[in-house]
């Protein structure tokens, strides 16, 4: 299922199915590995609101955003699929719909497991792959939607990056014996939730007062041992969007910044294997 598609949450003993217009998807209870509830304001009538807001005189758009909001909720649930690489997805539902959906889940409560990285040791190793491993979350509350995020977008961030050909995901097992060439490992350095609410409703200022920030500490390695690279990204969400739509600058950054080491590997490679005709 795509991404920012409408339709209804269905929550069984067995599953969690998510039904639209293009059709419908499943999540086993039994793949579940954790589920939150959390929420945030947004504008009402989203980019629609922002432009009706802009026609208004006299700095009435301003004073509107004070109040032109409402409570959204987010259900995030955490899973694994048949090969054992971690997933989440993220439902945006009424305001108090999230605890009452959470409270399904108390009531038949999830066993502890641990994703953990495809261990390698002698095997071939698939070329222009990448495992991107779950992130290290220890050093920062943040939110459980934040941290799907962050995770959903910068799978699908690097698996368009120019190059790449497979991209695992924390615990995956293709089950044919073979190793990613490279890994990208996160770790938070530090969060700050802000509030898009706060943001529109002070105009100007709010591209000062109320921002979300992350920051991260990336580390970039390949299978031979001779790439070790370790960068600080910071992203910060200014102006009228939501708060978590941070995730995917985030993500969007790291890609960049993993594209960069990437060709940088290439042209190393391709040095050492360059053969100087005079000797």
């Amino acid at each position: 299922m795509k991404p920012n598609k409408k339709g209804t949450l269905t929550l069984s003993a067995d599953a969690l199915t998510f039904s639209g217009k293009s059709g419908n998807t499943s999540i086993q209870r039994s793949s579940v590995t954790a589920v939150s509830a959390g929420n945030q304001r947004v504008e009402i009538w989203g980019i629609g609101g922002r432009l009706l807001r802009m026609t208004i005189p006299d700095g009435g758009g301003v004073a509107a955003a004070a109040v032109m909001h409402h409570r959204v909720d987010m259900l995030t649930v955490e899973f694994t699929d048949s090969s054992g690489g971690y997933h989440a997805a993220v439902f945006l539902l009424p305001a108090k719909e999230a605890d009452r959906a959470l409270e399904s889940f108390v009531l038949t409560p999830i066993p502890p497991r641990k994703v953990s990285d495809t261990v390698c040791h002698n095997a071939p190793v698939e070329p222009k792959s990448v495992l991107v491993s779950a992130p290290n979350w220890d050093q920062a509350e943040v939110p459980a939607a934040y941290r799907a995020l962050v995770y959903e977008h910068l799978i699908d961030r690097i698996q368009s990056t120019k190059e790449v050909a497979h991209v695992y995901r924390g615990g995956e097992d293709n089950g044919q014996g073979t190793c990613p060439q490279y890994k990208v490992h996160l770790s938070i350095a530090a969060f700050k939730e802000g509030s898009s609410v706060k943001r529109a409703a002070l105009g100007p200022a709010g591209m000062f007062v109320g921002t979300t920030q992350m920051k991260f500490d990336v580390t970039f390695t390949d299978s031979s041992g001779a790439l070790s690279r370790n960068e600080q990204i910071t992203a910060t969400m200014r102006g009228e969007s939501e708060s978590t739509n941070v995730a995917d600058h985030v993500a969007k950054s790291i890609a960049k910044h993993y594209a960069t080491v990437l060709k940088s590997a290439d042209k190393s490679n391709s040095a050492k294997n360059t053969v100087n005709p005079a000797l």
